[in-house]
């Protein structure tokens, strides 16, 4: 008989404190899920995006580093087997320098983004997919980041002497015999790069938010993320 009561009041328990649990996700307000998500989502901006533009940012991440586009390959290639491989590695580094000047444009315009964030916008994001949030980022925010880079990158290729660079570069390159002259617009190149680079970086805060607990580091995003488990 001892063993029948504990084990009713330890069904009790259980289903008490499960309905707690329900009733306590089901009374987030259409609010609560919409400031939730804009905070994970300032989080991320705030740990990623902020980081790419230190110093190596870009240059020294893995994920993101910025190398030579397919058509500058063989360019690459050939300055190394001619002994210039100190003036291909600056190459390469000059062109992730650009993006990191870049990146400085875009917080303005993710805050805005994330500002406008609907209930309805929350709750496709929290329900939707695994990078929904930075699916939604990039479509709120895509052309206005690549209006706000390319010209910082023209700027910034200038500043740190990448047009010298590159021009050294593609010359020694085309005075090679039997090569196809080559002359691409890195500009565009390389903020295409970048814009991936932010969203790539934005993603990985993303699935670290909604694949560990212990990245929730606020009540409100504890409470909300809730819902997607």
């Amino acid at each position: 008989m001892g063993d029948l009561v504990n084990s009713f009041k330890k069904a009790t328990s259980s289903s008490e404190s499960s309905s707690s649990e329900s009733t306590s996700l089901i009374n987030l307000s259409n609010t609560d899920i919409a400031a939730g998500l804009r905070e994970a989502l300032n989080l991320g901006i705030e740990d990623q995006v902020n980081k790419l533009t230190q110093t190596d940012g870009f240059y020294k991440n893995d994920l993101v580093k910025i190398m030579l586009p397919d058509e500058l390959q063989k360019v690459d290639a050939g300055l190394r087997k001619m002994g210039l491989g100190d003036l291909a590695d600056e190459g390469i580094k000059v062109l992730n320098r650009a993006a990191e000047d870049a990146v400085k444009e875009a917080t303005p315009i993710f805050v805005d983004a994330v500002k406008d964030i609907t209930f309805n916008d929350a709750k496709s994001i929290l329900l939707g997919n695994d990078d929904a949030a930075t699916t939604y980022l990039t479509s709120k925010t895509q052309t206005s980041l690549y209006e706000k880079f390319h010209p910082v990158i023209n700027e910034s290729f200038s500043k740190v002497g990448a047009d010298k660079i590159w021009s050294s570069l593609i010359s020694k390159y085309n005075s090679m015999p039997f090569v196809s002259k080559v002359n691409p617009d890195l500009t565009d190149y390389v903020t295409t790069e970048a814009l991936d680079g932010v969203y790539t970086m934005i993603a990985v805060e993303e699935k670290e938010i909604r694949g560990s607990t212990a990245a929730r580091s606020t009540e409100l995003l504890q409470s909300v993320f809730k819902l997607q488990d």
